[in-house]
């Protein structure tokens, strides 16, 4: 028998209403803040990740699907949404748009190799948002309080919002100078990714997940304290933003993000749950991304949320959510005539609006009545020869158990 591969699963009817629900809101959401629903390839060339999101990232080095196609080209699945949607603001010339270009992704496919765990898949699904072309604080106060709002809108309880300035190439790399002096103390005493990143990517040592090397990341120096003064003006503004807006945040030096284009502003929301793969949605500001890619200098900002950790802080927190679909008329038919006469009546209801479901044929009456309660009818419509010949139905209400006869034009 086969099955879904590891790390990727099947989202069953009884899992839609989770589905449809933290789409629904999502997309009410970003289109009340100005964001309009556009949609990229799950494939792309592989290039286009490996200059945006680093080659010294995890994504890159572990976590990427690479293949090549019949043409030779080589192609990996769609891993993070931002680069794919920079990409597109440059083929299609959105720079000659009002700026910022508000965008978002919704229910995108993205796929990782990792360990699957709880919250964590090899084909996961995020809203991806992203305002491009405008380089003030106000911006990223506007993309965070989209990404709170969502949070809180979907009922989540117990939220915690926290900010950082990882700086900019005008002042990053005097700190990351900094901060490799500090920790070439202690490399003997770090995990072997840590000292892999301490010549790769030394910002990365500060998002170690390894407790042996926590204690060397709260004695670190701090990023924020160590900003020129275009970065040291951006950051405070957006603290002030954030005050002005009552979103209650934490700054937090150790938070970095793990791609590679990350400048000034990183933020993270986090559950009350504890762990490695507790953060349900994060992001940050990208100055040079889309210059790498071969376009102008244009500032952006936006942040990813992952729905499957959304909806499992949902199920933790028992947050009730809109079944999809009311409970369905079903009706029983007995004899050929009436199974006839049951499916006119079944289009026409439908017509009307209402979810109609036939009772399996050559059934009993009593097992098509068992049926009618297993799919949880709230009415079950009966028709036999009588019903035919007087072109009506016996209306049953499943709930109180009663029953009386209903002419075929006033059923709707």
């Amino acid at each position: 028998m086969f099955k879904a591969p590891r790390g990727a699963v099947d989202v069953l009817p009884d899992e839609q209403n989770y589905w449809r629900y933290v789409e629904e809101k999502a997309a009410s959401l970003c289109e009340r803040f100005g964001y309009r629903r556009t949609d990229t390839p799950i494939f792309e060339e592989a290039g286009l990740f490996v200059r945006s999101v680093g080659e010294a990232t995890d994504v890159v080095e572990k976590e990427m699907y690479t293949f090549e196609d019949r043409s030779g080209e080589s192609m990996t699945l769609r891993p993070e949404g931002t680069a794919p949607v920079c990409r597109a603001y440059l083929e299609h010339g959105m720079h000659v748009l009002p700026q910022p270009v508000r965008l978002y992704l919704s229910r995108a496919p993205m796929f990782r190799y990792d360990r699957p765990q709880a919250g964590r898949y090899r084909q996961f699904h995020q809203l991806s948002v992203e305002a491009i072309g405008d380089p003030d604080a106000s911006v990223d106060a506007e993309i965070i309080q989209l990404g709170w709002s969502y949070a809180q809108d979907l009922g989540l309880r117990g939220l915690s919002l926290a900010v950082n300035s990882i700086g900019d190439p005008a002042c990053r790399p005097a700190y990351l100078v900094i901060l490799k002096d500090y920790y070439r103390a202690h490399l003997s005493h770090l995990c072997q990714d840590c000292r892999n990143r301490y010549e790769r990517n030394p910002l990365r040592l500060l998002d170690c997940k390894q407790e042996r090397c926590h204690p060397y990341i709260a004695s670190a120096p701090r990023s924020s304290d160590h900003l020129c003064n275009a970065c040291k003006e951006h950051w405070n503004q957006l603290l002030g933003y954030l005050e002005a807006l009552g979103i209650p945040y934490g700054a937090s030096h150790r938070l970095v993000r793990g791609l590679d284009y990350y400048t000034r502003t990183v933020f993270e929301i986090l559950p009350p749950e504890e762990g490695g793969q507790s953060t349900i949605l994060g992001g940050g500001r990208y100055d040079g991304l889309i210059q790498q890619l071969g376009g102008p200098p244009t500032p952006a900002v936006g942040f990813a949320c992952g729905l499957e950790r959304v909806i499992l802080n949902l199920k933790r927190q028992e947050v009730p959510v809109p079944e999809i679909s009311p409970r369905p008329v079903v009706i029983v038919h007995m004899g050929l005539p009436a199974t006839h006469y049951a499916m006119g009546l079944a289009a026409r209801l439908r017509k009307d609006g209402l979810t109609v479901i036939l009772a399996p044929a050559q059934r009993s009456l009593r097992a098509q009545m068992r049926y009618a309660s297993a799919v949880s009818a709230r009415y079950a419509l009966v028709i036999g020869e009588n019903e035919v010949e007087r072109r009506s139905a016996s209306v049953r209400d499943m709930d109180a158990a009663s029953q009386s006869e209903v002419p075929e034009t006033d059923l709707a």
